[in-house]
Protein backbone atom coordinates (compact mmCIF):
# COMPACT_ATOMS: atom_id res chain seq x y z
CA UNK A 1 0.00 0.00 0.00
CA UNK A 2 3.17 2.14 -0.36
CA UNK A 3 2.40 5.53 -2.43
CA UNK A 4 -1.14 6.00 -1.24
CA UNK A 5 -0.67 8.94 1.15
CA UNK A 6 -4.00 11.08 1.35
CA UNK A 7 -4.17 14.61 0.76
CA UNK A 8 -5.02 17.13 3.61
CA UNK A 9 -7.38 19.83 2.75
CA UNK A 10 -6.33 22.81 4.22
CA UNK A 11 -7.96 24.50 7.12
CA UNK A 12 -10.76 23.18 9.22
CA UNK A 13 -13.46 20.62 8.56
CA UNK A 14 -16.75 21.79 11.08
CA UNK A 15 -18.73 19.51 11.82
CA UNK A 16 -22.99 19.65 13.32
CA UNK A 17 -24.16 16.03 14.11
CA UNK A 18 -28.12 16.69 13.42
CA UNK A 19 -31.29 14.74 15.36
CA UNK A 20 -34.35 16.25 15.66
CA UNK A 21 -37.63 16.11 18.29
CA UNK A 22 -39.68 13.43 18.49
CA UNK A 23 -42.67 15.14 16.95
CA UNK A 24 -41.00 16.06 13.98
CA UNK A 25 -41.39 13.92 11.16
CA UNK A 26 -38.26 13.31 8.70
CA UNK A 27 -39.90 15.22 5.76
CA UNK A 28 -40.13 18.44 8.24
CA UNK A 29 -36.72 18.24 9.03
CA UNK A 30 -35.80 17.56 5.14
CA UNK A 31 -38.15 20.72 4.06
CA UNK A 32 -37.34 22.98 6.91
CA UNK A 33 -33.44 22.31 6.73
CA UNK A 34 -33.17 22.91 2.67
CA UNK A 35 -36.03 26.14 2.40
CA UNK A 36 -36.10 27.53 6.45
CA UNK A 37 -32.11 26.88 6.96
CA UNK A 38 -29.55 26.42 4.42
CA UNK A 39 -30.35 29.79 2.88
CA UNK A 40 -30.29 32.08 6.18
CA UNK A 41 -26.54 29.82 6.36
CA UNK A 42 -25.52 31.21 2.63
CA UNK A 43 -26.95 34.76 3.68
CA UNK A 44 -25.02 35.07 6.85
CA UNK A 45 -21.63 33.89 5.45
CA UNK A 46 -22.24 35.95 2.12
CA UNK A 47 -22.68 39.34 4.96
CA UNK A 48 -19.23 38.91 6.33
CA UNK A 49 -16.88 41.40 5.30
CA UNK A 50 -13.86 39.65 6.10
CA UNK A 51 -13.74 36.85 3.61
CA UNK A 52 -11.05 34.69 5.88
CA UNK A 53 -14.16 34.39 8.27
CA UNK A 54 -16.48 32.44 5.56
CA UNK A 55 -16.84 28.98 4.68
CA UNK A 56 -15.55 27.99 1.48
CA UNK A 57 -18.07 24.71 1.76
CA UNK A 58 -21.07 23.52 3.22
CA UNK A 59 -22.93 20.57 2.45
CA UNK A 60 -25.97 18.68 4.48
CA UNK A 61 -26.61 14.77 4.12
CA UNK A 62 -29.63 13.17 5.72
CA UNK A 63 -29.18 10.21 6.84
CA UNK A 64 -31.45 6.81 5.73
CA UNK A 65 -34.30 6.50 7.77
CA UNK A 66 -33.40 3.17 8.72
CA UNK A 67 -30.57 4.35 10.01
CA UNK A 68 -31.31 7.17 11.80
CA UNK A 69 -34.04 5.47 13.39
CA UNK A 70 -31.37 2.38 15.24
CA UNK A 71 -28.54 5.37 15.31
CA UNK A 72 -29.93 8.36 16.83
CA UNK A 73 -28.90 10.67 14.07
CA UNK A 74 -30.52 12.17 11.17
CA UNK A 75 -27.73 13.94 9.44
CA UNK A 76 -24.75 16.20 9.40
CA UNK A 77 -23.61 19.39 8.20
CA UNK A 78 -20.42 20.25 6.97
CA UNK A 79 -18.61 23.40 7.03
CA UNK A 80 -15.18 24.33 5.31
CA UNK A 81 -13.28 27.30 7.06
CA UNK A 82 -9.50 28.49 7.26
CA UNK A 83 -9.38 27.92 11.14
CA UNK A 84 -11.27 26.09 13.00
CA UNK A 85 -14.43 27.97 15.03
CA UNK A 86 -14.00 28.40 18.32
CA UNK A 87 -16.09 26.09 20.89
CA UNK A 88 -19.46 27.89 22.27
CA UNK A 89 -20.88 28.56 25.66
CA UNK A 90 -23.96 27.30 24.37
CA UNK A 91 -25.39 25.09 21.84
CA UNK A 92 -26.87 26.52 18.51
CA UNK A 93 -30.43 26.22 18.63
CA UNK A 94 -31.37 26.62 22.47
CA UNK A 95 -32.52 29.93 21.38
CA UNK A 96 -33.72 29.11 17.81
CA UNK A 97 -33.66 31.94 14.99
CA UNK A 98 -35.41 29.85 12.31
CA UNK A 99 -37.85 26.64 12.48
CA UNK A 100 -35.58 23.95 11.30
CA UNK A 101 -33.94 25.12 14.92
CA UNK A 102 -37.12 25.03 17.06
CA UNK A 103 -37.56 21.40 15.30
CA UNK A 104 -34.14 19.85 15.97
CA UNK A 105 -32.68 19.35 19.45
CA UNK A 106 -29.44 21.69 19.80
CA UNK A 107 -26.36 20.82 18.55
CA UNK A 108 -22.86 21.63 18.71
CA UNK A 109 -19.79 21.99 16.64
CA UNK A 110 -17.12 19.50 15.66
CA UNK A 111 -14.17 20.52 15.01
CA UNK A 112 -12.56 17.86 12.21
CA UNK A 113 -9.44 17.94 10.07
CA UNK A 114 -9.66 16.51 6.25
CA UNK A 115 -7.87 13.83 4.66
CA UNK A 116 -9.01 13.14 1.04
CA UNK A 117 -8.33 9.27 -0.34
CA UNK A 118 -9.54 9.15 -3.11
CA UNK A 119 -10.60 12.39 -4.25
CA UNK A 120 -13.50 11.35 -6.95
CA UNK A 121 -15.51 14.19 -8.66
CA UNK A 122 -19.02 14.70 -7.11
CA UNK A 123 -22.09 16.07 -9.51
CA UNK A 124 -23.07 19.56 -8.78
CA UNK A 125 -25.71 21.64 -10.74
CA UNK A 126 -26.88 25.04 -9.01
CA UNK A 127 -30.39 25.89 -9.99
CA UNK A 128 -30.79 28.02 -12.37
CA UNK A 129 -35.07 28.84 -12.20
CA UNK A 130 -33.99 29.65 -8.56
CA UNK A 131 -31.22 30.93 -6.44
CA UNK A 132 -28.24 28.87 -7.57
CA UNK A 133 -27.76 27.24 -3.89
CA UNK A 134 -29.09 25.23 -1.96
CA UNK A 135 -29.40 22.85 -4.64
CA UNK A 136 -29.01 19.24 -4.28
CA UNK A 137 -26.94 16.08 -5.56
CA UNK A 138 -27.70 12.65 -5.66
CA UNK A 139 -26.91 9.34 -8.01
CA UNK A 140 -24.55 7.80 -5.53
CA UNK A 141 -24.79 5.74 -1.95
CA UNK A 142 -22.62 7.92 0.68
CA UNK A 143 -21.73 5.62 3.35
CA UNK A 144 -20.78 7.74 6.61
CA UNK A 145 -18.95 6.06 9.51
CA UNK A 146 -18.69 7.93 13.37
CA UNK A 147 -15.91 5.78 14.59
CA UNK A 148 -15.31 5.93 18.19
CA UNK A 149 -12.42 5.24 20.11
CA UNK A 150 -11.53 1.98 22.57
CA UNK A 151 -11.81 3.52 26.42
CA UNK A 152 -7.89 3.92 27.27
CA UNK A 153 -6.71 3.86 23.78
CA UNK A 154 -3.88 6.77 22.47
CA UNK A 155 -6.38 8.55 19.70
CA UNK A 156 -3.09 10.43 18.04
CA UNK A 157 -1.95 6.39 17.84
CA UNK A 158 -5.37 5.85 16.31
CA UNK A 159 -4.96 8.59 13.82
CA UNK A 160 -1.42 7.66 13.07
CA UNK A 161 -2.42 4.31 12.44
CA UNK A 162 -6.06 5.47 10.69
CA UNK A 163 -4.30 7.40 7.72
CA UNK A 164 -0.98 5.30 7.53
CA UNK A 165 -2.74 2.24 7.17
CA UNK A 166 -6.27 1.92 7.63
CA UNK A 167 -6.66 4.82 5.18
CA UNK A 168 -4.69 3.05 2.44
CA UNK A 169 -6.43 0.04 3.08
CA UNK A 170 -9.83 1.22 2.68
CA UNK A 171 -8.87 2.93 -0.44
CA UNK A 172 -7.30 0.41 -2.27
CA UNK A 173 -10.40 -1.45 -1.69
CA UNK A 174 -12.36 1.09 -2.89
CA UNK A 175 -10.56 1.16 -5.71
CA UNK A 176 -11.56 -2.51 -6.79
CA UNK A 177 -14.80 -2.02 -6.25
CA UNK A 178 -15.86 1.23 -7.84
CA UNK A 179 -15.93 3.65 -4.91
CA UNK A 180 -15.21 7.58 -6.14
CA UNK A 181 -14.93 9.17 -2.85
CA UNK A 182 -13.23 8.51 0.47
CA UNK A 183 -12.56 11.16 2.69
CA UNK A 184 -11.60 11.14 6.67
CA UNK A 185 -11.96 13.54 8.90
CA UNK A 186 -10.31 13.56 12.69
CA UNK A 187 -10.98 15.39 15.59
CA UNK A 188 -9.16 18.17 16.78
CA UNK A 189 -10.70 19.01 20.03
CA UNK A 190 -11.03 15.73 21.40
CA UNK A 191 -12.40 17.52 24.77
CA UNK A 192 -15.44 18.19 22.99
CA UNK A 193 -15.91 15.76 20.09
CA UNK A 194 -18.50 13.45 19.99
CA UNK A 195 -16.49 10.46 18.10
CA UNK A 196 -12.45 9.96 17.40
CA UNK A 197 -13.63 10.92 13.57
CA UNK A 198 -15.73 10.38 10.70
CA UNK A 199 -14.91 8.10 7.35
CA UNK A 200 -16.90 9.16 4.34
CA UNK A 201 -17.23 6.60 1.38
CA UNK A 202 -18.81 6.98 -1.73
CA UNK A 203 -20.10 4.22 -4.33
CA UNK A 204 -21.75 3.92 -7.46
CA UNK A 205 -24.84 1.50 -5.38
CA UNK A 206 -25.46 -0.68 -2.91
CA UNK A 207 -23.81 -3.46 -4.74
CA UNK A 208 -20.57 -2.01 -4.54
CA UNK A 209 -20.93 -1.42 -1.05
CA UNK A 210 -21.33 -4.64 -0.23
CA UNK A 211 -18.88 -5.48 -2.34
CA UNK A 212 -16.41 -3.32 -0.27
CA UNK A 213 -17.05 -5.06 3.12
CA UNK A 214 -17.16 -8.45 1.92
CA UNK A 215 -13.36 -7.68 0.33
CA UNK A 216 -12.31 -5.28 2.75
CA UNK A 217 -9.50 -7.38 4.90
CA UNK A 218 -8.25 -6.62 8.47
CA UNK A 219 -5.46 -3.91 9.40
CA UNK A 220 -5.07 -3.79 13.20
CA UNK A 221 -7.66 -0.78 12.89
CA UNK A 222 -10.36 -2.62 15.11
CA UNK A 223 -7.52 -2.50 17.93
CA UNK A 224 -7.91 1.21 18.12
CA UNK A 225 -11.82 1.74 17.31
CA UNK A 226 -14.90 0.77 19.85
CA UNK A 227 -17.50 -1.16 17.77
CA UNK A 228 -20.51 -1.07 20.21
CA UNK A 229 -20.19 3.16 19.65
CA UNK A 230 -18.62 3.43 15.97
CA UNK A 231 -21.92 4.04 13.89
CA UNK A 232 -22.70 3.87 10.34
CA UNK A 233 -25.32 5.75 7.97
CA UNK A 234 -26.21 5.76 4.59
CA UNK A 235 -27.72 8.61 2.18
CA UNK A 236 -28.78 8.39 -1.46
CA UNK A 237 -28.80 12.75 -1.47
CA UNK A 238 -26.90 15.75 -0.25
CA UNK A 239 -27.66 19.14 0.00
CA UNK A 240 -25.36 22.20 -1.40
CA UNK A 241 -25.17 25.23 0.17
CA UNK A 242 -21.87 26.85 -0.69
CA UNK A 243 -19.48 25.42 -3.09
CA UNK A 244 -16.27 27.31 -4.01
Amino acid sequence: MAGLEPVETPGAKMQYLIKRHPSTSREELIAHWYANHMPGVIARNESYADESKRATRYVASVFDHEDAAAHGWDGVAQLWYNAPLPHPKQASGVEPYDTFQQRVEPYWPWATREWVFVDGALPLDPLTLNAPFPCTRSGFLKQVSLVAARPGVDVQHMFDHWLHAHGPNVQETMTKVGGFRYAVSLSTDLEHAPYAGMAELYFPDRTAQAAFWDILKPDGFQEFSDPERTVRFRCGTEMVGIEA
